[in-house]
């Protein structure tokens, strides 16, 4: 299995756009799912991009397995959204105006490729997630987040994602200067809430 090229884009041509949104589906979802949340966001004037993965999954085993159990997925999963967000950048507009957004799986490839590529970014939205492996290694992650604003929310027991690793996910990215905000919600089943998109728009205004 391979991941293939297929980017769903919506919000403004590329090159009319000065902001642009990264959104990234979960694990059994859809590039149309995830860019259905932008109605409830302040993105107007963005470009937006949904990549979608192949059979609807990023990776093939939980986000905390041994990490060379979900290669080569992983690493094709985050080389695609390196050349969206380079393409992104070669039409204009600068890393720090530009926005990633991910829920469940798709907000572990979110933090887990922001971390790996570390600069000034608009946000980063993680909507119950972490960074990936079944161990944290500070080792993968180079660069500096200079004050980037990275927006984490969770339950407090998430049948998929512990909320141990969101707060260990939360210490590893303010080592590398980000401003990070985690938001935990008790009793919250495996979804987004009205709540969490309200804060979200704040990081996208």
């Amino acid at each position: 299995m391979s991941h293939t090229k297929n980017i769903i884009e919506s919000g403004l041509p590329l090159h009319q756009a000065k902001k642009a949104l990264i959104m990234i589906h979960g694990r059994g979802g859809s590039a149309e799912d995830i860019l259905s949340l932008a109605q409830y966001l302040p993105v107007e004037d963005f470009y937006i991009a949904a990549p979608q993965a192949t059979n609807n999954t990023w990776y093939p085993f939980s986000f905390l397995a041994p990490t060379p159990q979900n290669e080569p997925w992983l690493s094709i999963a985050l080389n695609m959204l390196k050349e969206l967000s380079e393409h992104i950048q070669q039409n204009g507009i600068k890393p720090e105006n530009i926005f990633i957004l991910g829920f469940s799986q798709g907000a572990c490839l979110t933090v887990e490729f922001a971390a790996r590529n570390a600069q000034k970014y608009g946000g980063v939205i993680a909507l119950t997630g972490g960074l990936i492996g079944d161990k944290l290694e500070p080792s993968r992650y180079s660069g500096n987040f200079s004050g980037t604003p990275i927006l984490m929310t969770n339950g407090t027991s998430d049948p998929h994602v512990p909320l141990t690793r969101s707060e260990q996910s939360k210490q590893q990215l303010e080592k590398m200067d980000a401003k990070v905000e985690l938001l935990v919600y008790s009793n919250r089943p495996h979804t987004i809430l009205q709540q969490e998109l309200q804060v979200a728009a704040k990081y996208l205004a």
